[in-house]
Order: structure tokens, then C-alpha cells, then sequence
């Protein structure tokens, strides 16, 4: 079975799937009982095709528009001026422009009519907005401003009402069979047998039907709004705007026409907008329109539009459009309804499902035939073949309702919706853990995982960060710092910074920025600086913002007192590689020579053996005439000092840590700090042991392909490290060692590695959109605990489903046989229509309730990862499924051959009080059994038992419901009262699939 399921159904990857092997598992799915309800939580490729061709034209139809525009003012020999005519309602409200203008302005790059309003500058005042405070409005305002421009929310499909999926649940092509079955019942059986005995058959079918299509419609419904949670919780992104004069942190949903946005390095632009001011923005925008050639925006082409991203660079922004006006609201509509991929979990159990169902349906027909041969069989024998009654022609449509219903019960239609159910489940709690699913495959994957790369700065620390040590002028000592030298300290600090300080509505200084500009920035606060006045009294001509690649960021600056010069800030020995001078004791400047450079890189070696991050500033006067299109200068700089920086590890880490390595999962470190920082901060975690590696990203680079398959499985920390590195050292652990690699990043660089990772996780507060949207898991609180976490209930997620296939492989089994046979041998089914849809609910919904609902344990991550080619049905598992199948059928069988001598039955109704004794046992087999699958190899399977609601409640509900059909419904059901002895044989004969679980689970296999 598992070499078919890696043939047919193995080629979906946990992500990154071809649309080909989509369609192919799904062609192989011959036999589907409810293709809508089997298929709902799958890709709709229709819809995805769409999306992919609506970006394909988004760049034409720009295009094609401009192009049209500039032929129709050359043949009318016009010029396209502000000459719209503006409706009466923005008029009256004060606006200079409508929605439908300013949406066309950005959407088709139109600079006629951009100059036609007055350009950037026009169009906020006409947009009744301050490019320097933003928006001031009070309630009325802001209603009379969505009224007319809309709000930044996108359609969506509409929630599907529970009848709806009533309605999926009635598209069973076997209920629908059963319906058709028990509407000639009633017939034939009223006209027999007149109304209300003749009756009672199909009404039993019908209320069975309905009581599924009622608890399965129930279980579906809960899932879809755990899911639509689960979306709105992804869609939670907030962006820094200038309101009412006041920065503060908004939802992307609540911007208008008229805010100022502050986009940094890995943003994702949330409405269409013009550029105000910034520096060396570099656009994405291959999310919209496909091309992957980023675009450059400044004041000559300053349009910004939704759903892009911001590759380099930071920048203001007047958003113009929002919502559905825009390109990307239109893309976000149809790519809504495309739906997630698939996962692997589920396409398998897919194969198994589609397998079973052959096999039920060929033994449906056998036992059809069967039962009708003994039929004609017997008439013949009465001499009264060409004799037939209602009582016949009734037979006759038992017969066929028995064969549908082994198909229903053979078909495990719950087996693919099992996974939906856990993973739904695993991910609402992981969400309460603070960890947030993007990925549905990544859950199961992550139980998976062998190794975990992780970085440093803030997942293994706290990312919590101050200056606690700082080495200006040659000293580390903290004795004044000459006012000359001061100046160009605190000037470095504010000037070149991706922070700010601002003020709050509440009068209050806050700092914004990275926690690393945010240290530096208090640092110079400390040291009296001011902000703004550094801010305003330079004008800054070139910006080169950080990214993980240079490891550095510079500024140019004119400076007050004229001259032009450039501040360099970053990673310790590569700035101070591009350093030829250095300020000493003195404040003097003077040659950076051998002693002093010793000095300086023993005191960074200082620093870092202390865990401390460091980081070295210097700058470099240039001439005047500096063009803003220059490269800032890599060579030539004067030091200024170097600042260690305390980042505490994450309390738990250490834990953590030690519990991956007891289960199997091995933690390596990545990070761009120093080797000594790195090394400090791994061993205090417990990730560098003694046989362990530490290299930094330029060695690793230099290494052959020889030396990397040799010192690959020891690494344990990549100081350095560029994302190319990370990208390197995840493809080699992933394809050359076949790991299941885990990655964390927060950086737009780290976006590669992400991608290539079997799953991508991104930090919640320190990522950035960029990082997000490439990662399968969202951890929101930054901790590596948190991911550990994850990987828990991966794991939990995998064992669950695990143990359900047990449980209902074991039921398919078991009823497919015992009905078969029955037909075989004796011209009856033991067991009815109603009583094996009962059977199919327990097993089914029911079941998938109670096992696929497990809370995960700490026993989990005891065991070994199953890693990358781990059978999903183990041999365990099918050595508990045969034993258990056994002893079942057994049971059953002895009842039926010597049931009516051990429990004296003899007259009229012995046949159905056996019927229902092997029914009620069959019943409780199942219901021990469903116990037993709580552990596949662990002996004692009621530990936690009573922690688990969801379980207990659905035993219960099985037991009163079992206890009903049988003592009240038995007009319905084809069931008798049993007696006291009875019910005790019944549970015991149950009950004792348990010590049999024992013994099996001591079998070695």
C-alpha cells in the first residue's frame, strides 16, 4: 500500500507543488461518495489559473493604456489637464479630487494628470491632508472620507451558512442510493404491510441519513469557522502612519485616502500612493504584475502601489486608492477563492481512501450477489420462483441497502477530512501558543523536522536591547568624552539611524526602529543629544540602508557649517576594516596603526566574549559636490568608537534547546553577529557542544563541495553569515543530507532561505512582511520556545491522524468481512442498513473528534522524528489493525455460530436478539478500541485520559446514543431490548480487546 501511495499520491510536497501533480492525484481518486465535501479543503486550480493570468495582464493593460493615452493626445493634439469634472459630493465635502481620479493617476502611472492636480503637493491638499502631520479629522470626518473613497478591505468570499454544508452532506452518492432505497421501502412496505408497520424499515434508513448528514454538516461547519479565524488573524498587518500629527502604529484596514505611510526595507505596500520623500526605494512589485525586475521610485516616478514590496531603501508615502480600487483588491478577490494547497497528510490518506474503496465495493457487489443467489436459491428449492410477494421484493431491497451500506462503511470518506479536522484543531491551539499557521502542510512537516536553524537576535535572545559597554576615543573607560568628539558622535548616532524619536499624543518621548537602532538611539539620548535638532540641522543627501549582506549602513550629510560628510555604522571588524584613522584619548585624529588596531579588535573580542554585540561608527568628510547617485565611499574612514550591546537569552531557551536535542531534533545557530558573540550566546544555550562546529559565513563560502559534506553535519553556529549562506547551508542539509529543515528569519534577505526551508518561520515583531509571506509559520512572540512548541504539535498532529487510520482501518476491516462472510454463509447480514450507518458515524465523525483531537504530550519528544521517509501506515500499526480485526471477527463470528445455544435463544425472536447482541458487542469493540488507539506502543492508554474533553464527551455520547437504539428504537433500527446479562456480555466482550492490546503491543515487529 505504501509503495502505491508513494507512486500515485507521493508527489505533493509540503509546498512549492506543481499544479500537475495537483491534477494527478486527483484524476486517481476514481471513487468519490461526495466529491464536494471530499474535495473542499483543496486547491481550486480554476481559480489560481486566474489569478496567474490576471497578473500576466496587469503589466500589458498599464501598457496598453499609456500607450492608447499618449496616441489619443498626439491625434487631438490635446493636453490631458486636471479638466475632470468632480462630483458634487466630494465638492460639498470639501474635496479637490474624486476616487475614481486619484485611483487613475496611480493605477496607470499618469503623469498628465498627476501635473493636472499639482502634482504630489496638489493632490494631498486636494485630499485635505498635510504631508507633514497627516490627516487631522475628527469621527464625522473620517465616516464622510470612507463613505466617498472606500475602506482598505478587500472582498471576500462570504461565509457559507451551516445549511450549505447539510446540503454537501446530502451530495453522498451512497446516502442519496440509501434515500432512493427507503422511499421504495416505505412504499412497497406501506402497501404490504399498511401504515405504520410497513414503514418502519425506511423510516430507520431516513433518520439514520439524517441524523449523519446533521453531525457531519456540524463538524464541517465548526471547522470552516476555525479556518475563517485563522485567516483573520493572518491578515493582521499594522504599518507606522502620521495621524492628527502624531506617529503611531494603525491596521492596514484602516488607512484612507490622504494618511502618510513610513515604509522601511521588507514592507509590504498597503494601498496605492504617491512617493513624498525617502531614499534609494527599490519596488517589487512581481506580487502584482509578475516582474521580478525591481522598480525604482522617486520624485520622477513616485507611484506606489498595494500589495507590492519594498525591496531597499525607506520612504514617505500618500496613499491615493484603497480597498477594491485597487489593482491588487482585484487580484486579492480571485486569489482568495483559489484556496491553500493541499498537504501531503492529506492526498496520502486520499490514496488510502480511494484504495479501501475498490476493495468495499467489489465485496458490496459480491455479497449483493451472494445474498440474491441464496434468495433465488431457496425459492427454487419451494418450487415458487415465478412467485413473488412484497415480502420478496422488501428482501430484495435489503439485500441492496446492505451492499450500499458496506460501501458507505468501506469507503473511509473521513480519513482526508481527518487531517482538516486536526490540523484545525492543532492550529486554533498553536495560535493560543503564539505560534500562527500560514502553511496548512507546515503543521505536519514540522513533526517532521530533524533540524532547526535558528538565529540569534531575538528568537535565542530577548531582543531587548541596551548599551552597556562602549569604547569611544580608544577608552573603554567611562570618563568624559571630548565635546569635539561628542558632536560627531551624537551626529552619527541620530543622522544615521532607520529609528526615530518622536513624540506621543501623550507628550511623551518614544523611540521607534529596530531594538538595535533603539539602543544606539538611547545611547545618544544618554549622552544629551537631541534628535530633532541633530535631524533638522543636516540635510541628508544619500541614505544606503542596512541589510544583511553589506552588514553596514552609511548616510551622507551637508552640513551646517558647509562641507559634506559620510557616517558609517555596522558590523565591528568590517567597518573597522574600512578605517585608516582613528579619534584618540585626546579627540584627536590620527593614523589607525598596528598597536591601535589590536587595541580595537581585542576590545570587539572583549565585547563578544561577554555575549555582547558590537557594533563600530566612523565617518569620512568628503568633498563638496557630492552627487546623490554616488556609492558612499568603502574605504578612508575615522573611528569614532565601538558599542557592545547586551541582548539577554530568552529565559526557557536552554530548556528548549536541551528537549529538541532529546527528541532527535538538532538546533544549529545562523546569525550575522560576531563568531565570539555567537559562540558566547550558543553556549550559554546549550547549541555548541564539545565535538561541535563554529564558522563564520566567509569560510563557509570558501569551502569545496568536498570539505561541506564533511563539516555540515557538525556545524552548530554560522557566525557572519550572509542569507546566501543560510539559502547554502539549508538546500545542502535538505537535499544532500535529507533532512527536514526548519528555518527562522525576519529579514526581506532571508526570504530565499525561507522559501527553499521544508518550513519557513518568521518572527511575528521583529519580521518583515517580506519575511512573512515567504514563511509557513508565523511565531508571534519571537521565542524559540514557541517553535519547539510548534514542533510539538506537529508531531501531536501526525500521531493523531496516525491513530485514527488505526482506529477506523481496524472498523473497515471488520465490518467488510463479517458482512461478507454472513452473506457467504448463512444468506444474511448480521448487520442492517441503520445499524451499519450508526457504525460509519462512530467511526467516522465520531471518531476522527475523539483521536484527531489529542492534545500533544511530552512523551512525544522522547522518540526519534519519523524525518523524510517515514511510512505513514507503520507495521505497528497494521500488526494493531490485524490483531484487533481478529479477535473482532471472532467474537462476532462465534455469536453467530453458537450465540443462540450459549445465551438459550429459541422462537420468534431469536434471530433478531442475536442480531442485536452481535451488534452491541460489535459497537463496543470499537469503543475500546477507540481507547486502545489513543497509544500505538505505549501500554497504559488512559493517561490524560480525563484532560481530553473532547474524547470523554464523544465515549459518553456513544454509549447513550448505543443504549437508546437498542432499548427504544428497535422498531427502526432492527434491534431487540437485551437483558442485564446481555449488556454485560456485550461491554465485557468489548473491554477485552484491551488486554489483547497489551499482548499485541508486546509482539515486536
Amino acid at each position: 500500500m505504501e509503495n502505491f501511495l508513494n507512486e500515485g499520491f507521493g508527489e505533493v510536497k509540503p509546498k512549492h507543488t506543481p499544479d500537475e501533480a495537483l491534477q494527478k492525484w486527483r484524476k486517481l481518486c476514481g471513487l468519490v461518495k461526495n466529491p464536494k465535501r471530499r474535495f473542499r479543503f483543496t486547491a481550486n486550480l480554476e481559480k489560481r489559473n486566474e489569478a496567474a493570468a490576471m497578473r500576466r495582464t496587469n503589466q500589458k493593460l498599464r501598457v496598453a493604456v499609456l500607450v492608447s493615452k499618449a496616441a489619443f493626445h498626439l491625434l487631438n493634439g490635446a493636453e490631458v489637464s486636471g479638466s475632470h469634472t468632480l462630483p458634487e459630493e466630494y465638492k460639498a465635502a470639501g474635496f479637490g479630487i474624486s476616487a475614481d481620479d486619484a485611483s487613475i493617476i496611480v493605477e496607470n502611472h499618469n503623469h498628465e494628470k498627476l501635473k493636472g492636480h499639482g502634482g504630489v503637493d496638489g493632490v494631498a491638499e486636494k485630499l485635505k491632508t498635510c504631508t507633514t502631520n497627516g490627516l487631522a479629522m475628527d469621527d464625522k470626518e473620517l465616516t464622510s472620507r470612507q463613505q466617498l473613497f472606500g475602506t482598505n478591505e478587500f472582498t471576500e468570499r462570504e461565509q457559507r451558512s451551516f445549511w450549505v454544508f447539510v446540503f454537501e452532506a446530502l451530495q453522498d452518492m451512497t446516502l442519496m442510493v440509501l434515500a432512493v432505497c427507503a422511499f421504495v421501502s416505505l412504499i412497497v412496505g406501506i402497501a404490504t404491510e399498511g401504515w405504520p408497520t410497513g414503514a418502519h424499515d425506511g423510516l430507520g434508513i431516513v433518520a439514520s441519513i439524517l441524523l449523519v448528514v446533521f453531525v457531519t454538516a456540524t463538524s464541517d461547519y465548526r471547522q470552516s469557522l476555525q479556518f475563517r479565524d485563522l485567516d483573520k488573524e493572518k491578515k493582521k498587518i499594522s504599518i507606522q502612519v502620521t495621524r492628527n500629527g502624531y506617529r503611531q502604529k494603525l491596521s492596514i484596514y484602516e488607512l484612507l485616502p490622504g494618511d502618510i505611510v513610513h515604509l522601511g526595507i521588507g514592507d509590504q505596500v498597503p494601498a496605492d500612493g504617491l512617493f513624498l520623500s525617502g531614499f534609494a526605494v527599490s519596488i517589487d512589485e512581481s506580487s502584482l504584475t509578475g516582474e521580478s525586475e525591481p522598480v525604482k521610485v522617486n520624485t520622477e516616478n513616485p507611484y506606489l502601489l498595494s500589495g507590492t514590496k519594498v525591496q531597499d531603501g525607506s520612504c514617505k508615502m500618500l496613499v491615493v486608492t484603497v480597498g477594491m480600487r485597487t489593482q491588487w483588491g482585484k487580484l486579492m478577490a480571485t486569489l482568495t477563492e483559489g484556496g491553500n494547497d493541499e498537504t501531503p497528510l492529506q492526498v496520502k490518506l486520499n490514496g488510502v481512501a480511494t484504495i479501501i474503496g475498490k476493495i468495499g465495493l467489489v465485496f458490496a457487489i459480491v455479497t449483493f450477489a451472494v445474498l440474491v443467489q441464496k434468495l433465488f436459491a431457496s425459492k427454487i428449492g419451494e418450487g415458487s420462483q415465478w412467485i413473488w410477494s412484497g415480502d420478496d421484493a422488501l428482501m430484495l431491497l435489503e439485500y441492496f441497502a446492505i451492499a450500499v451500506t458496506i460501501v458507505v462503511v468501506a469507503v473511509p470518506e473521513g480519513l482526508p477530512l481527518a487531517v482538516t479536522l486536526s490540523l484545525a484543531f492543532a492550529m486554533k491551539k498553536m495560535m493560543n501558543d503564539k505560534a500562527l499557521v500560514r502553511n496548512l502542510a507546515a503543521c505536519e512537516t514540522m513533526g517532521s523536522a530533524t533540524t532547526i536553524c535558528s538565529d540569534k537576535t531575538g528568537t535565542l535572545t530577548t531582543n531587548h536591547m541596551t548599551v552597556v559597554k562602549s569604547c569611544i576615543c580608544m577608552n573603554v573607560s567611562d570618563q568624559e568624552i571630548p565635546e569635539s568628539v561628542k558632536k560627531i558622535l551624537v551626529q552619527s548616532i541620530f543622522t544615521n539611524t532607520g529609528g526615530e524619536v518622536v513624540v506621543n499624543k501623550e507628550g511623551k518621548r518614544v523611540i521607534l526602529g529596530s531594538p538595535t537602532d533603539t539602543a544606539i538611539l538611547e545611547f545618544g539620548l544618554s549622552l544629551g543629544g537631541d534628535f530633532q535638532v541633530e535631524r533638522e540641522s543636516t540635510k541628508v543627501i544619500r541614505v544606503e540602508p542596512f541589510n544583511s549582506t553589506k552588514k553596514q549602513m552609511g548616510v551622507v550629510l551637508e552640513l551646517p557649517e558647509g562641507g559634506v560628510r559620510a557616517h558609517c555604522k555596522g558590523a565591528s571588524e568590517i567597518v573597522l576594516a574600512a578605517c585608516d584613522k582613528v579619534i584618540n584619548e585626546n579627540g584627536e585624529v590620527v593614523a589607525l596603526d598596528e598597536e591601535s588596531l589590536n587595541r580595537l579588535t581585542s576590545t570587539i573580542e572583549s565585547f563578544a566574549g561577554e555575549a555582547l554585540r558590537t557594533l563600530c561608527l566612523a565617518y569620512i568628510d568628503l568633498e563638496s559636490g557630492f552627487s546623490p547617485e554616488t556609492p558612499i565611499p568603502s574605504s578612508g574612514y575615522t573611528c569614532i568608537g565601538i558599542v557592545g550591546i547586551k541582548d539577554p537569552v530568552r529565559p526557557g531557551v536552554k530548556e528548549s534547546v536541551a528537549l529538541c536535542r532529546s527528541a532527535g531534533i538538532t538546533v544549529r545557530m545562523v546569525t550575522g553577529d560576531n563568531i565570539n558573540t555567537a559562540k558566547a550566546i550558543a553556549r550559554e544555550c546549550g547549541i555548541l557542544t564539545d565535538d561541535g562546529i563554529a564558522i563564520e559565513g566567509p569560510d563557509f563560502r570558501e569551502k569545496s563541495l568536498e570539505e561541506l559534506m564533511e563539516i555540515i553535519p557538525k556545524i552548530q553556529v554560522m557566525a557572519r553569515s550572509s542569507p546566501l549562506d543560510k539559502h547554502t547551508l539549508v538546500k545542502h542539509l535538505r537535499t544532500t543530507f535529507g533532512e527536514v529543515v526548519a528555518v527562522t528569519g525576519d529579514g526581506t534577505n532571508d526570504a530565499p532561505a525561507l522559501h527553499e526551508a521544508d518550513i519557513g518561520l518568521a518572527m511575528g515583531i521583529a519580521g518583515t512582511e517580506v519575511a512573512k509571506e515567504s514563511a509557513d509559520v508565523i511565531i508571534l512572540d519571537d521565542n524559540f520556545s514557541t517553535i519547539v512548541t510548534v514542533a510539538k504539535w506537529g508531531r501531536s498532529v501526525y500521531v493523531n491522524i496516525q491513530k485514527f487510520v488505526q482506529f477506523q482501518l481496524t472498523v473497515n476491516i471488520v465490518a467488510l468481512i463479517v458482512n461478507f462472510t454472513s452473506a457467504c454463509l448463512t444468506g444474511s447480514a448480521p448487520l442492517t442498513a441503520v445499524q451499519l450507518l450508526w457504525v460509519n458515524m462512530i467511526m467516522d465523525t465520531l471518531g476522527a473528534l475523539a483521536l484527531a483531537t489529542e492534545p500533544p504530550n511530552d512523551e512525544l519528544m522522547k522518540r526519534a522524528p519519523v524525518g523524510r521517509k517515514g511510512n505513514f501506515i507503520s507495521n505497528v500499526m497494521w500488526r494493531n489493525i490485524f490483531g484487533q480485526a481478529v479477535y473482532q471477527f471472532a467474537v462476532i463470528w462465534l455469536l453467530q455460530s453458537k450465540g443462540k445455544s450459549f445465551f438459550g435463544l429459541d422462537g420468534d425472536d431469536s434471530e433478531i436478539i442475536l442480531n442485536t447482541l452481535i451488534f452491541n458487542c460489535f459497537v463496543f469493540c470499537q469503543l475500546f478500541n477507540e481507547v486502545n488507539s489513543r497509544e500505538m506502543e505505549k501500554v497504559d492508554v488512559l493517561d490524560g485520559i480525563l484532560k481530553n474533553k473532547v474524547f470523554v464527551s464523544v465515549i459518553a455520547a456513544t454509549v447513550i446514543f448505543q443504549i437508546i437504539i437498542v432499548e427504544y428504537l428497535g422498531t427502526f433500527a432492527n434491534t431487540s431490548p437485551l437483558t442485564a446479562t446481555q449488556w454485560l456480555f456485550s461491554v465485557l466482550t468489548g473491554f477485552l480487546s484491551m488486554p489483547i492490546a497489551v499482548l499485541l503491543k508486546r509482539i515486536p515487529v
